[in-house]
C-alpha cells in the first residue's frame, strides 16, 4: 500500500511537520507518565482507526516498557483489570475527547472532575494537547492512507 502524499517530500507538509514534530517532543517531556501517554495515544488512534500511529505507539509503548497484555486490552479498558484509576481516568478523558462529535455535550463534567483527581494542572494540560494533538496527526495519516508495520521504535526522536 502505497500513501497518496509524501509529507516528507512535500515543502509545505515537510515545514509543518518539523513544527508538529516539536509539539510531539513537547508532550513527550511533559510530567504526564510516559506510559499514560502511550496508552492514550494508542487509544485515540484505535478509535480513528490510524493504523501508522498504532503502530508506532505499540512500539513505542513497548520500548518503554509496557507490556503485552496491557497493549492488548486498551482497546477494552473499562472491563480490564490491568490499568491503574489514573490511566482509566485519562483513557476515558481521550475517548471522549476523541468522540465529540458523536457526543453533543463534548468531555463532561465527571470525566473531567474524574481525570483532575488524578493528574495535576500541567498534566491536564498536556493529557488535553495530547488527545488533541493525537486526532489531528491521526486525521492526516488517515486521509492520505499512510501504511503501517514498518516504524522502528525512536523513528522520530
Amino acid at each position: 500500500m502505497d500513501a497518496r502524499l509524501d509529507f516528507f517530500a512535500d515543502p509545505t507538509a515537510g515545514k509543518a511537520l518539523k513544527h508538529l514534530m516539536s509539539v510531539g517532543r513537547l508532550l513527550k517531556e511533559s510530567p504526564l507518565p510516559t506510559a499514560t501517554q502511550e496508552l492514550v495515544a494508542l487509544r485515540v488512534s484505535q478509535i480513528n482507526g490510524c493504523a501508522v500511529c498504532i503502530d508506532m505507539h505499540t512500539k513505542e509503548a513497548t520500548a518503554a516498557g509496557e507490556t503485552s497484555v496491557r497493549l492488548n486490552l486498551v482497546a477494552a479498558w473499562r472491563e480490564a483489570v490491568v490499568f491503574t484509576e489514573a490511566e482509566r481516568a485519562a483513557l476515558e478523558l481521550a475517548e471522549e475527547g476523541t468522540r465529540v462529535a458523536d457526543a453533543a455535550g463534548g468531555v463532561g463534567d465527571e470525566v473531567w472532575e474524574h481525570a483532575a483527581e488524578h493528574y495535576d494542572q500541567e498534566q491536564l494540560a498536556a493529557l488535553v494537547l495530547l488527545v488533541s494533538f493525537m486526532n489531528m496527526v491521526n486525521r492526516a495519516n488517515v486521509i492520505t492512507r499512510q501504511p503501517a508495520g514498518n516504524y522502528v521504535a525512536g523513528q522520530f526522536h
